[in-house]
């Protein structure tokens, strides 16, 4: 406009009604302002942008401003021009540069792809002003802008509301951004906004999205690092929150997730609400970094919150509430702490970790999931402390396969009260468990846990079920009014129970199963239903200073059944009481007592509770011999291996002489626990070292004697740093019994010298020298590849001073072994069959592809498939027809 040429600055310029179709360069400070108004004023630009500004200051009011070409319609680089009451169509508006423009009250509509394009180092305001049906971006904050948005509105944007990127910074609070086609707040780069009091919703996927290295540039608290989130009390402000923030925000119904965290990205919320989500209410991946503050996620239709990647979450304050799945879920290597939180009203899991997730749980309160409180999978480290959970479908605190630590819990009206099933060993300290359907805990086969001052009431079924070859202490604990028997040690168990008190029970204070044994000293038992102890065949428990009082029945056992008692006795007892070393007298007054019932001699002391006894796993002396008899019959019966079994047996009787000795106070001789297994594939390695572990256990050099497999992949990590903690990991697992690692040369692959696997074998080697007591190490493999192995590390050579050789079976042994597997199913071979078998072992090529046992496996599975459509063809299959295999049952002969 000639009019704004000819102006001086600081002038006043009042622009007639009317449509100017030309291209405006405003260089000076002045006004220009629509006579008659808004509207009234209609500026069309062509070939660049409609209004260009350069000006130091200087007003533009009232004017619609439009461009033909989709050019920008105004652009600003510098200077701060106020924009007030403008209608902005066409193109959009793009501030670069130093630039601090303000638009306020102004509308932008239609402008192509981007609302306001906000880049350089430019700092705008724009206030009371809505943006609306663009391409893309409502605004994009690019490079090191720090825009103000205040009470902005975007609506109806086919990309993201509010976009940053670069390194960008700012502020927008109380802006509303709904019915995006995107990403209602995208945030990457390494930009930094706060977001204060914002409304975000109705968008077509997710409403805030943060990824790249969000959160971590300039503005980012002091630069604070993103692995200290939630890591101690160096924060950022005076609530920690760090990284791209959100205060007071509320982000409703969305079709995707609430809140995305990925990448590296940090960022906070604080005091926000997050509700009907269409997906999870917040998602953080990759190495993300979160923390919640305050903030209340409700009615999603996943999970409220979901964690995984090597995220770290960490949540204070704030609920959980009617997520439609989980309402926290983690998974692989992510960490999440949980503090101060009500988790409730989830149709699945209230938390459920897996993967190799580490999760902490203080001061919560979860209540109300159909399925678990809390479950632990995996490779999980679960801490929980001070927590109440309630009203769980299932279990309240379910661990299966993950370690736990629980402490000053409270466990009320679920199915089962804490269920585990671990190779791990939980601590389960200071809880309350009451109001179970099911058992108040539940220790699964072969778990080991230490569970101390814990009381369990008012359970449906049993108070503690031991199952089979478990292991747990119980120590300083209660279990009372239970519906069914105090506490079941099922077979094979072995507990120790010390200070536990058992009352009013509707079946026995103790059933101790057949075979089962353990220790229980200084137990009080009184008030049961059915008689206070049960022992059954073959079982033999030790008893020491026990209490049975108040109660119609002390004892009952099975005629087989060996227990011992030291210093117990029965008070107030209507019938059956202890045996006390009386004579014939006591053993007819405890019921069904058998003939080989033990009892501490008269006039010798027993311990009291301050002395020292034996480790929970510590079977008795008849235990242990009849426990290793049975796993020697078990190795025995196994097809071939005779070079092993001679070899082993040679083993035991040097692991028993060396208990002797140990047990005598005399010197012990030199002992190599850790072995080589050198053989072919299929020829029983691992079977042969599960059961080897359980020998050591029954000998007592090993406190559990199970078995953790391992190869490769389980220990070597991906990269640097990742190895040692993922094989100590494992090694861990394996603590108390056998460490097998199949294919261990993989550890070392010839003809590489910088690999990671190199790392995996120096640590084992430390750690075996650490732990030498607590776990064996079996490294297995082909021969000549196990002898280079051995000889990669000298650590390994002088660890590893055993080999055991395992022979390829012969076509006779492989035939037996499709015998007992026959014999294992239910079915026979026709007297022909095992003819027909030896001439099929012989016909095979034995080369490196042969699996020896496996092979076997696998042949008598082809045979019952060939069985089966033989037989099915059949109109009426005698019994003898369906059990019994011939000859043309097996492979390549049917048809």
């Amino acid at each position: 406009m000639a009019a704004v040429r000819a102006a001086e600055p600081g002038a006043l310029i009042s622009i007639q009604p009317g449509t100017y179709a030309e291209n405006v360069v405003l260089d000076r400070d002045v006004t220009l302002v629509a006579e008659k108004g808004p509207g009234s004023v209609r500026l069309v630009g062509a070939r660049g942008p409609t209004l260009t500004v350069v000006a130091p200051g200087g007003v533009v009011r009232d004017l619609v401003i439009d461009n033909a070409d989709g050019d920008p319609s105004v652009t600003v680089t510098s200077g701060t021009t106020v924009f007030e009451g403008c209608e902005i169509s066409g193109g959009p508006v793009r501030v670069t540069g130093t630039a601090a423009p303000v638009l306020r009250e102004c509308r932008l509509h239609h402008t192509g792809d981007v609302g306001a394009y906000l880049g350089g180092s430019s700092a705008a305001v724009l206030e009371r002003t809505e943006i609306a049906d663009v391409g893309s971006a409502g605004v994009h904050i690019d490079h090191g802008a720090a825009p103000e948005l205040r009470q902005l509105t975007v609506t109806r944007a086919q990309g993201h509301g509010l976009r940053w990127s670069g390194s960008s910074r700012g502020v927008a609070e109380e802006c509303r951004i709904t019915g995006t086609g995107e990403a209602a707040v995208a945030v990457d780069g390494a930009a930094t906004p706060l977001l204060r009091a914002c409304r975000i919703g109705e968008s077509s996927t997710a409403g805030v999205v943060v990824t790249g290295r969000a959160g971590t540039g300039p503005g980012a608290g002091a630069n604070r690092p993103a692995d200290d989130l939630g890591d101690g009390d160096e924060d950022t402000g005076a609530d920690g929150a760090s990284g791209v923030v959100l205060r007071d925000c509320e982000i409703a119904r969305t079709a995707r997730d609430g809140v995305h965290v990925t990448g590296q990205a940090v960022a906070s919320l604080v005091d926000c609400t997050i509700s009907e989500a269409r997906a999870a209410g917040v998602v953080v991946g990759g190495e993300g970094r979160l923390r919640l503050d305050r903030t209340t996620i409700t009615d999603t239709a996943d999970s409220g919150i979901a964690a995984g990647g090597s995220a770290r979450v960490d949540v204070r304050g704030g609920a959980v509430r009617r997520a439609s799945a989980n309402g926290v879920y983690v998974c692989e290597s992510a960490r999440l702490a949980l503090t101060g939180c009500e988790v409730g009203d989830t149709t699945f899991t209230a938390v459920h970790a897996g993967g190799r997730a580490t999760v902490t749980i203080r001061d919560c309160g979860l209540r109300g999931s159909r399925e678990h409180g809390v479950r632990a999978a995996e490779d999980v480290l679960l801490t929980v402390s001070d927590t109440t959970i309630e009203d769980a479908g299932l279990s309240g605190l379910a661990v299966d396969g993950a370690d736990l630590s629980a402490r000053r819990c409270r466990i009320a009206d679920v199915g089962t009260g804490i269920s585990l099933s671990t190779e791990h060993r939980p601590l389960i300290d200071g809880c309350e468990v009451t109001g179970t359907t099911g058992p108040g805990l539940d220790i699964a086969a072969g778990t080991a846990a230490l569970v101390v001052d814990t009381s369990v009431t008012g359970t449906g079924a049993a108070g503690v079920l031991v199952r089979e070859r478990s292991a747990v202490w119980l120590t300083d604990c209660s279990i009372t009014d239970t519906k069914g028997t105090g506490l079941v040690v099922q077979e094979r168990a072995t507990p120790r129970v010390r200070g536990l008190t058992v009352a009013r029970t509707g079946k026995n204070g103790l059933y101790i199963a057949d075979r089962a044994a353990g220790r229980y000293e200084y137990c009080d038992v009184s008030a049961t239903g059915y008689p206070a102890l049960y022992v059954g065949a073959r079982a033999t428990p030790l008893l020491r200073g026990c209490l049975i009082h108040d109660t119609d029945e002390a004892f009952r056992c099975d005629d087989e059944a060996d227990p011992v008692f030291e210093a117990c006795r029965a008070e107030d007892v209507k019938e059956g009481g202890l045996p006390d070393g009386a004579g014939e007298e006591a053993r007819r007054g405890a019921g069904r007592l058998s003939s080989g019932t033990r009892t501490l001699a008269a006039g010798t002391a027993a311990p009291g509770p301050g002395a020292s006894s034996a480790g929970p796993d510590e079977p008795s002396p008849a235990e242990a011999a009849e426990n290793l008899s049975e796993v020697l019959s078990e190795l025995d019966a196994l097809v071939g291996l005779d070079g092993v079994k001679q070899d082993v047996s040679t083993m035991v009787k040097v692991m028993r002489m060396v208990r002797q000795r140990t047990e005598a106070g005399l010197a012990s001789p030199p002992l190599s626990r850790h072995l080589v297994f050198a053989g072919n594939s299929g020829t029983g390695k691992t079977t042969v070292a599960r059961l080897y572990g359980r020998i050591l256990a029954a000998v007592g050099l090993l406190s559990r004697g199970h078995l953790v497999e391992a190869d490769r992949g389980a220990l070597v990590g991906e990269y640097v740093g990742h190895t040692a903690p993922k094989t100590t990991a494992v090694f861990r697992r394996a603590s108390g019994g056998v460490l097998f690692i199949d294919e261990a040369y993989a550890l070392t692959p010839s003809g590489q010298g910088a690999d990671y696997g190199r790392e995996a074998v120096a640590t084992l080697v430390k750690l075996m020298e650490d732990h030498r007591d607590d776990v064996v190490v079996i490294v297995a493999g082909y021969p000549d590849e196990m002898e280079r192995f051995i000889g990669v590390n000298p650590g390994l050579a002088s660890r590893f001073t055993r080999t055991l050789v395992f022979e390829d079976y012969d076509d006779a042994e492989l035939v037996r072994i499709v015998e007992w597997q026959a014999r294992q199913h239910e079915y026979e071979l026709a007297g022909t069959t095992s003819a027909a078998l030896l001439d099929h072992f012989a016909s095979l090529t034995r080369d490196d592809r042969f699996g020896n046992g496996r092979t076997a496996r696998q042949t008598f599975q082809r045979m019952t498939e060939n069985h089966a459509k033989r037989v099915v063809e059949m109109t009426e299959p005698s019994t003898e027809n369906l059990v019994t295999l011939l000859p043309e049952d097996l492979p390549g002969r049917l048809g």
